[in-house]
């Protein structure tokens, strides 16, 4: 039997570093929303108990215990109390990396939602939420999906009504590695900062304009990449209503009130590469 799951992208509509604690991991605050750009995440059973194996269609991906739908997979049959009776994970990937989307937090949540059904475990939001948050940082706010303000290192959830189709996306040629990112963020002399709380407000009355008003990242400042600034010069000259990098880089998403601007925004930096 084989269980497949869409595993969605997240896009950070604000993003901000508040603190730092004692174990190295940074506090955020951020207000996040699901996109339908998906990877795609299949499970099965193999005749090989207690091993978990991956199979993905980029080869950039790493196979091994470091990859977070595999360790994933682990937490998982360790919170359930289950044996495991050999799993592979099959990931067909269109969420790149080194983007900002949470494309391994997406394929993590993904396998545990796809186990959850294949093992007829049947556990609810809050203990697949549980377990998620040993993967990564992430990884519960893609098992819940929609859109979330998160709190904490992004594991504190507040569910937040989900915006309508209204975002481009496009990611430069060049990644960001989060650690550099966050070495970078914790470096520099920030001018701007997000109203968190009024972007939470925004979202609620489903307000796109203000919501595109109030985008601000704090890596977009402190990684400053030329290219990041390249994608939305393109974005702005198509009306969008306001673009940001996400997460620590290097997508952009624009937010667009007419889908023909946005088509024809999309187009532009087809064209671009």
């Amino acid at each position: 039997m084989n269980v497949t799951v869409e595993a969605p992208a997240k896009i950070n509509l604000t993003l901000d570093v508040v603190g730092r604690r004692d174990d190295g991991y940074h506090l955020v605050e951020t207000v996040m929303q699901a996109v339908d750009l998906c990877d795609r995440v299949t499970v099965r059973r193999t005749d090989k108990p207690g091993a978990v194996s991956l199979l993905c269609d980029d080869a950039r991906v790493p196979d091994g215990p470091d990859n977070t739908a595999v360790r994933a997979a682990a937490a998982f049959f360790e919170a359930c109390g289950l044996p495991n009776p050999g799993v592979e994970i099959g990931l067909r990937k269109r969420i790149p990396l080194q983007a900002g989307l949470a494309g391994g937090s997406a394929d993590a949540a993904g396998t545990l939602v796809a186990l959850d059904r294949l093992m007829d475990t049947r556990m609810t939001a809050a203990e697949l939420c549980a377990v998620a948050e040993t993967v990564g940082a992430d990884v519960p706010f893609c098992v819940l999906g929609a859109a979330a303000y998160a709190e904490g290192t992004g594991t504190i959830l507040t569910p937040l009504p989900s915006l309508p189709d209204c975002a481009v996306i496009a990611k430069p040629f060049d990644g960001v590695s989060t650690a550099e990112a966050y070495r970078l963020v914790d470096r520099a002399a920030l001018t701007r900062r997000p109203h968190t709380g009024a972007a939470v407000d925004a979202v609620c009355a489903g307000d796109l304009a203000a919501v595109a008003h109030g985008l601000c990242n704090v890596f977009e400042e402190a990684l400053a990449l030329p290219e990041v600034a390249a994608i939305g010069q393109v974005m702005r000259e198509h009306g969008t209503l306001g673009c940001r990098m996400t997460g620590s880089g290097s997508a952009v998403f624009g937010i667009f009130e007419e889908t023909a601007a946005a088509a024809a925004c999309a187009g532009r930096l087809r064209e671009a590469g």
